[in-house]
């Protein structure tokens, strides 16, 4: 059996292609470092480290190679042969392997009438509408009908953290991945074509909307908050960011509210929806796994897109009527992440201009957590003023 791991890099070889791997397939990655195809082809092999804070542990990734991206006749007769395939090239880089990819479909349809499923591991909101859309503007008419037939662009749900890799890391072996222990995969269930394959860890699950709203608007809305509250009080890892009371407090509440709002749109049992933030919570303090404030808060401008996880959950607890104090809070840490990278000066004002520019709101309460922010308030008020003004919307409501 053949798999095709579109992506080389820390999800591509620390999560799925071991998946794959480890489910009896031969791997073959598309990449374009130099480095990764030399080492694949020459060890047909490489190392996934497990890090929790207890220790750590070694897995040996076995039958891979790879071919370069770059080599497109050689890409597109990988793809036209997989029996199963992923891609993890990350969400800007995605219009760029589009060549391949259909070049990849053609050829196999000139090939076989046998179905090939996609899985799309990318940390993108329906992700599998925006590939297809590129793909099939490429296409002719006849074409489009076959791949709606044979081509199955199935959405997942990446939870595995993996951190930048540092060259502590790597040392002994510059094809380590280090990752954390969580390996499931949850995929749409409703998007295969012909059988679900065998894939281990690999949980198809429908309505797969639920899933993908569960990991935005709860792990990576709530990641994000930790991450620009901690680079602002002067916190370099996530583990030390939750490891303080009151950026915990306010994390954990932004997380529950919006699995409140899921609960509430979905019928999804909430103490569920709760233990899974406890899960997440002890997740996010794994020290072994160094990974940064600054790699967790990056591209804070698509964060603060309409869709994606601070906006899209905040949206969504106002469409549900949940309270959204402590998400509020995660936004202004955003703004002021934003605002920072921009070289744009410190302001009220900036930050509600970037807030109505990139998500199309203006949220008194964030103008309010922010002016906190940039007045060096400590977090202590932050939490402090996010509770009160929960309070306050409870009387309200009473």
């Amino acid at each position: 059996m053949k798999a095709v791991m579109y992506g080389g890099g820390n999800i591509g070889r620390g999560f799925i292609g071991m998946l794959f791997s480890q489910s009896g397939y031969d791997v073959t990655f598309i990449d374009v470092s130099p480095q990764v195809i030399h080492e694949l082809n020459s060890r047909h092999s490489y190392p996934v480290r497990i890090l929790d804070n207890d220790g750590s542990r070694d897995v040996l990734v076995e039958n891979v190679s790879a071919v370069n991206g770059n080599d497109a006749d050689a890409a597109a007769q990988c793809i036209a042969e997989a029996d199963i395939m992923a891609t993890a090239v990350g969400v800007n880089i995605l219009k760029f392997i589009v060549p391949n990819l259909v070049a990849g479909i053609r050829q196999r349809f000139a090939q076989t009438d046998k179905p090939l499923n996609i899985l799309i591991c990318e940390n993108l909101n329906n992700a599998n509408h925006i590939l297809e859309g590129m793909l099939k503007e490429h296409l002719t008419p006849e074409e489009c009908a076959r791949f709606d037939r044979q081509i199955g662009l199935v959405e997942a749900s990446i939870g595995r953290m993996v951190p930048v890799q540092t060259d502590e890391m790597r040392t002994g072996d510059p094809m380590r991945v280090c990752v954390e222990p969580y390996n499931f995969l949850p995929v749409d269930k409703e998007a295969f074509r012909g059988e679900i394959p065998e894939i281990r860890n690999m949980i198809p699950f429908a309505p797969f909307d639920f899933f993908i709203k569960r990991k935005l608007f709860i792990h990576n809305m709530g990641h994000a908050c930790c991450a620009y509250l901690g680079g602002i009080y002067g916190y370099e890892y996530i583990w030390q960011a939750i490891a303080d009371p009151d950026i915990y407090v306010i994390v954990q509440n932004a997380m529950e509210a919006s699995a409140t709002a899921l609960s509430k749109k979905y019928g999804a049992e909430l103490s569920k929806l709760l233990l899974h933030i406890q899960d997440l919570l002890f997740r996010f303090s794994n020290r072994a796994l160094q990974d940064t404030c600054d790699r967790v808060g990056r591209e804070p401008a698509r964060k603060l897109s309409p869709d994606d996880r601070l906006i899209g959950a905040y949206r969504l607890c106002r469409e549900t009527g949940v309270d959204t104090s402590f998400i509020s809070a995660g936004i202004a840490g955003a703004l002021h992440r934003y605002l920072s990278e921009s070289g744009q000066v410190q302001t009220v004002e900036n930050a509600d201009n970037v807030l109505l520019t990139l998500s199309g709101l203006r949220i008194p309460a964030v103008s309010a957590h922010y002016e906190s922010l940039i007045s060096g308030n400590s977090v202590s008020v932050l939490r402090q003023s996010a509770e009160k003004n929960r309070h306050n919307q409870l009387e309200k409501i009473i």
